[in-house]
């Protein structure tokens, strides 16, 4: 069929293996071109060519985005994991910097009065973005705990062939899976322009690493579906599935 209808999913090995397990030929597939990414530059994405490769059809003919949606759902809840990941990392660096950092006095008065200058964590404004940075990195911990706690329920029907919890526990992590990949995206990457402010001027500098979370923490809104996909197949679907 045209269209999405018509896509099968295949398996295409770097080299041909025998019957005996044997490792042969190399197959013809060939790296045509490196992309150059904004951040995440140690996971090379590459364009590949398949001159006549030999591939190995996945599920069935004319199924591979059903099959291919059996990983891609797990990989979504995943880059829901990177996002909080970020949030967590660039919190850690700006609160340890919050407290070491000295600049000025808090407009509250002295809280420091042995040393020349306040704390920036003693400045109201930084005290709001940590926590803000906190808020998120806690609660979308939460979140994430939640949907692994239907996951592992969900396995475990599958164990006592519990046919009926086994559904139920999979429209459960069905409906969160969007969800988690939108939101939590979002604000990891919220969480990372925080960590980056708190440092001030530094936060732009490379060698502090605050810049690499909001480089890299960029690509989790467009991964596995961009978040606009996440927001239509919540409404689209899953809201009216059940």
């Amino acid at each position: 069929p045209a269209g999405t209808r018509g896509i099968s999913l295949f398996v295409v090995p770097k080299f041909l293996v025998g019957e005996d397990g044997s490792m042969r030929t190399r197959n013809a597939v060939a790296c045509g071109s490196i992309e150059h990414k904004m951040g995440i530059r140690g996971s090379a994405t590459a364009v590949l060519n398949f001159d006549a490769a030999v591939g190995h059809l996945i599920f069935e003919p004319n199924k591979g985005l059903e099959a291919m949606f059996t990983y891609m759902n797990t990989a979504r809840l995943g880059i829901a994991i990177q996002g909080v990941a970020h949030a967590e990392a660039s919190f850690q660096g700006a609160l340890a910097y919050a407290k070491d950092r000295r600049s000025m006095r808090a407009l509250s008065g002295k809280k420091e009065p042995e040393a020349n200058a306040d704390s920036l964590i003693w400045h109201a404004d930084v005290r709001r973005m940590l926590l803000t940075q906190k808020a998120i990195a806690e609660g979308g911990r939460a979140m994430i705990y939640a949907a692994a706690q239907a996951a592992d329920l969900m396995f475990n029907a599958t164990l006592e062939n519990d046919q009926a919890s086994y559904q139920r526990y999979d429209n459960e992590l069905g409906f969160y899976t969007p969800i988690l990949k939108g939101f939590l995206t979002e604000m990891g990457l919220e969480a990372a322009n925080i960590g980056m402010q708190v440092f001030g001027g530094h936060g732009y500098v490379g060698e502090w690493g605050m810049e690499q979370f909001v480089r890299d923490c960029r690509i989790t809104q467009i991964y596995e579906g961009a978040n606009g996909v996440q927001a239509m197949d919540l409404v689209g679907r899953k809201l009216a599935k059940d």
